[in-house]
């Protein structure tokens, strides 16, 4: 058991609400969210906060131990794609108003977040900024003297410009799944943990239900959240989510005698993001992957060299790191598209199949507004808070990926 920011218990991983005996495996529902992590949480919430029916939450293990459980749970308004900052945005304000929305005090922490591009794309900087200030981001460029002033720690030199944003942050994945599936359970969704959803049940072009490993459940919707587990899943669909398993890796450090909490980072010239992790630690993770990787059978910890050469390439930005002892180190497995982003909305071919998956290392800091949308989408048709047709399952098989008009080279 850990204590969080506000002094209240936190369960650690796996979770005191995912160690509950799960509900018996019902005959029928009238939902079944397939997998407890913070996308299926949150949808299953979403749909339970609106008295939607009998919802029902599978997942193979515990609520927010898949990758959910492992994410460094960055919270940032910064993106080159408008429909993301809507949804980061719209995420920003649940996550700021926890206690009144979910119930409980929640477990974000406003650090402020600072994004560092590659020389050269100052310009793209400017408009993604410019965007972002129009959507009603508060976010604000800063030249390296104003970036220097607000992290003296940080190597600045070659920095002409940065993007600020003072209400971003950091939370916890494991924290807010389970606060999700809690509350949904309180407004009386059932969930069964160790059950694992093996194939669909599908009669005359229309989902009902799913084969688990303990029986047939029978739904009219069926939502599927499952992360790097979503594609053989679909085998049998005719429709196959052009999604890879990836693994990323982080390394947890204690903070060196004279650092202090700053701002959290994504910095495209070390291709390392951080952020201070409580008051005594610091998170550095690597914008690289390895693929192809099993996500139920991947290192569990970093090597020592993979781990050094991760704190090398972030000690260029921040110098005392080089004398901060290394804690452990932490692997998890995104579940990555071709361009990054993830497949929202209704399966071709199958009725009232819904995908929600493909996130590629960006689902947790906007899983609040997923849940949100993706409930609208299936229970009024189109979501109206973001509008999330860009992201439909088939635009790749359409040859409409999704392009930025200002993406940075790493994006």
């Amino acid at each position: 058991m850990s204590t969080g920011s506000d002094g209240r218990p936190r369960p650690s991983t796996p979770s005191e609400a995912s160690q509950r005996s799960s509900d018996r495996l019902p005959k029928t529902a009238d939902f079944i969210v397939l997998g407890a992590g913070v996308m299926g949480a949150s949808i299953a919430f979403h749909l339970a906060r609106r008295n939607a029916g009998r919802i029902a939450v599978l997942d193979k293990d515990h609520a927010g131990s898949g990758g959910s459980g492992r994410s460094s749970a960055l919270v940032r308004m910064h993106y080159s794609f408008p429909p993301e900052v809507q949804l980061a945005l719209v995420s920003l304000k649940i996550f700021q108003h926890w206690r009144d929305i979910v119930g409980v005090p929640g477990e974000f922490r406003k650090t402020g977040f600072v994004r560092i591009v590659h020389p050269g794309e100052s310009e793209a900087l400017k408009q993604n900024v410019a965007m972002q200030t129009n959507l009603g981001a508060n976010v604000h460029l800063i030249d390296r003297h104003q970036l220097k002033q607000l992290e003296p720690d940080w190597q600045v030199d070659e920095v002409d410009l940065a993007a600020y944003e003072p209400d971003s942050g950091y939370g916890d994945g494991n924290v807010v799944a389970n606060d999700f599936l809690t509350r949904a359970r309180d407004l009386g969704a059932t969930y069964l943990s160790k059950t694992c959803a093996t194939s669909f049940l599908i009669e005359a072009g229309r989902i009902r239900g799913v084969q688990t490993d303990h029986g047939e459940l029978h739904a009219p919707v069926v939502i599927v959240a499952t992360g790097p587990w979503t594609r053989p899943l679909f085998l049998s669909t005719g429709f196959d989510p052009p999604i890879e398993s990836e693994l990323h890796q982080v390394a947890i450090l204690k903070n060196a005698p004279t650092m202090k909490p700053g701002a959290a980072c994504i910095d495209s010239v070390t291709a390392t993001y951080f952020r201070s992790d409580a008051s005594d630690k610091f998170l550095v993770g690597d914008f690289y992957g390895k693929r192809p990787i099993d996500p139920d059978n991947f290192p569990q910890r970093p090597s020592e060299t993979d781990l050094e050469e991760i704190i090398e390439r972030a000690a260029r930005r921040l110098p005392k790191l080089e004398s901060a002892q290394v804690m452990r180190g932490v692997t998890g497995v995104y579940d990555v598209t071709p361009d990054l982003r993830p497949l929202l909305g209704q399966v071709p071919g199958v009725e009232a199949l819904y995908l929600c998956a493909g996130f590629s290392g960006m689902g947790f800091k906007i899983s609040p507004a997923i849940g949100l949308v993706m409930s609208e989408l299936i229970l009024d048709g189109k979501a109206t808070t973001v509008d999330i047709t860009p992201f439909h399952p088939e635009r790749f098989q359409q040859g409409h990926p999704i392009k930025a008009d200002y993406e940075y080279k790493d994006d």
